[in-house]
């Protein structure tokens, strides 16, 4: 790996010029204004790895955002890594909490502050960049293909067709992603599962139209009260899930498996301070990682309705909206859990108001097996860069992708994520420590290597 190191020593300045050229391109999925910089993030995507070494790179349109794809094929008989991340990012709102502009990246104490430089854009650009020094250098031990998509903030809704079209196209050994977080810079992980994602919007209507609340307060029901109401009925005083049949299908972990995950290091205090909170809230029974990792949850995203504008408007309002996600653990299926909420909440909503409720995106659990010669090969590079052994953790998120890969490619999934959960992704001030994003590109030949060694 000497080559590999001193062609990423000698070229890092660029990797991050060239990183932060991404960053300035406002990719986001969610919000149709900005269509046109996500297609041409696309086509920056596709030049830069071409610049990389890949071949085939093409930027493949689907009904919605385009899917950048490239490969190096050097020897069929080689294992093949299938690299997938995605260049669309989140909304940059609330625009005044960002202490610089969300796309105009800033490098200060060591960070790269911009929306997307941790997810996803810092993260799978480490791929190009590392697979650019394995080509120069001649140090390419497996096939590599590359699959970058542009609908991953919104649930990847075109691209379960694009793979199931493209399934020989495809076809790998493993799949790697870097889109999760590690335990911190001097303890480094592994994250071997993913929580599945449920995600919805209720609509409460109450009269059919707006109304004056000193004349009507008191004697119809407003929507949003009656929202809160259902919102706050849907956990008991435990913070258990009231929703009939929620936990039927969940994997309970055994006492060996959560003494296994508790070895990961945790200190309260510490997460406590670093939010600006006086207290944890959770589960009963359960401990604050396990709360955020292997227990499944509902939350309201966001909630609105009636005048939100300056100043006073005294309406009681014809409707109220509320955005919710349950993240789901296996086995739980996305569809039956939406079912279940579906006819709970119509269930419980009084006849004064009339519900409505629209499933938007979703997807399944995902777990990776700890002694494949994937997983060990993960290890073994972090162990060489980093200097101890990773620890196996499991991830809040959830990036429903993973599930479908296993479903329709037939591969389980590496998840070698070099962030941090301190790194405000999806928040004001999102960044990506130089630190790890020179790390990845380090370590991802290391993989390689290893992988080769170990497939046979």
């Amino acid at each position: 790996m000497k080559s590999v190191d001193e062609y990423i020593e000698a070229n890092k300045d660029r990797f991050l010029e060239e990183l932060l050229g991404l960053l300035r391109i406002p990719s986001v999925s969610a919000d149709p204004k900005y269509k046109e910089d996500v297609a041409r993030c696309a086509e920056a995507v596709k030049q830069r790895m071409e610049e990389a070494g890949l071949e085939k790179v093409e930027v493949c349109t689907t009904p919605g955002n385009p899917v950048v794809y490239g490969e190096k094929i050097t020897d069929p008989s080689w294992p093949t890594v299938l690299v997938y991340g995605h260049y669309d990012v989140q909304p940059p709102d609330p625009l005044d909490l960002w202490d610089s502009p969300p796309f105009e990246p800033v490098v200060k104490d060591g960070m790269i502050y911009a929306r997307g430089s941790a997810d996803d854009k810092g993260q799978f650009y480490m791929h190009v960049k590392a697979v650019e020094a394995m080509v120069r250098t001649g140090s390419l031990a497996c096939n590599v293909k590359m699959m970058i998509e542009g609908e991953e903030e919104v649930g990847s809704v075109n691209l379960g067709n694009f793979v199931k079209a493209n399934k020989a196209r495809l076809a790998a050994d493993v799949i790697l992603i870097s889109d999760t977080s590690m335990l911190a810079n001097d303890v480094p992980s592994i994250n071997t599962g993913l929580r599945g994602l449920s995600y919805l919007e209720v609509e409460v209507t109450g009269p059919d139209r707006d109304l004056h609340s000193g004349v009507y307060g008191g004697a119809v029901a407003n929507p949003i009260n009656v929202l809160c109401d259902l919102i706050s009925s849907l956990h008991d005083q435990d913070r258990r899930i009231t929703i009939p049949g929620f936990y039927d299908a969940v994997q309970e972990l055994s006492a060996a498996e959560r003494a296994e995950l508790a070895k990961a290091p945790f200190d309260e205090k510490a997460y406590m301070a670093d939010l600006g909170i006086g207290a944890v809230q959770g589960e009963k029974g359960y401990t604050t990682p396990e709360r955020s990792s292997i227990r499944p949850t509902l939350d309201v995203n966001g909630i609105w309705g009636g005048y939100t504008g300056e100043g006073a408007k005294t309406v009681l309002p014809s409707k109220a909206h509320a955005k919710i996600s349950m993240r789901l653990v296996p086995d739980q299926k996305n569809e039956a859990i939406i079912r279940l909420f579906k006819e709970h909440f119509e269930r419980i909503a009084p006849p004064c108001v009339r519900v409505e409720v629209k499933p938007l995106h979703g997807g399944e659990a995902a777990v990776t097996p700890t002694d494949s010669p994937a997983y060990r090969a993960a290890s073994l590079a972090m162990e060489e860069t980093f200097g101890k052994k990773p620890i196996p953790t499991r991830g809040g998120g959830s990036i429903p992708i993973v599930a479908l890969f296993e479903e329709v490619l037939g591969l389980k999934t590496i998840l070698f994520g070099f962030g941090l959960d301190s790194d405000n992704i999806h928040s004001p001030n999102e960044r990506y420590g130089i630190f790890n994003y020179m790390k990845g590109i380090t370590t991802i030949p290391r993989f390689f290597k290893h992988f080769a060694e170990l497939h046979g």
